[in-house]
């Protein structure tokens, strides 16, 4: 591999990187704006593991900005990233898959206004098809695929018969 084409992957990763961070950012503001323009014009969201919706990102991000209003407290964390590019059939290195891991506390506001503790917490794993384009790389599709979730209260040991 030359340097010049080590340089290009190098730069297409970071970019990538720099869009599920981008990502998560958008989700944590509560910037549907900045979500939408994050997808390619047929980009996708699917939700449905997290109890939520598939669609477009529009719709997506309408049943986000409903159902996340509750919790104006969010930071949503996204770690473990595996980048792969060119796995698409028919690819000519315009196309990656990222898979990721998230945990994602939420929580209501205090009741003094400020800061609360998480009332909710969730994690999971992410797929992210990305495609380049002319504004750069944008997400095709997105799949949460939540694992467990832990709500407020003490816990307590499960029954065994």
């Amino acid at each position: 591999m030359t340097q010049r084409v080590e340089l290009a992957t190098v730069r297409d990763r970071l970019a990538v990187d720099g869009l599920v961070t981008e990502y998560a950012v958008a989700v944590d503001d509560g910037d549907w704006e900045a979500y939408r323009g994050l997808f390619t014009a047929k980009g996708r969201a699917d939700y449905r593991s997290a109890g939520g919706i598939e669609g477009s990102a529009g719709e997506v991000a309408g049943w986000l900005a409903e159902h996340l209003e509750g919790f104006p407290v969010r930071q949503h964390l996204i770690v473990n990233r595996r980048v792969r590019f060119g796995v698409r059939e028919q690819d000519t290195g315009d196309t990656a898959q990222v898979q990721a891991d998230y945990v994602s506390p939420m929580g209501r506001t205090g009741q003094d206004g400020g800061p609360a503790a998480p009332d909710f917490v969730c994690g999971g794993r992410y797929a992210f098809a990305v495609l380049r384009t002319d504004d750069g790389w944008r997400l095709s599709e997105v799949v949460v695929r939540e694992k467990w979730r832990s709500l407020p209260g003490p816990w307590t040991a499960p029954v065994v018969n």
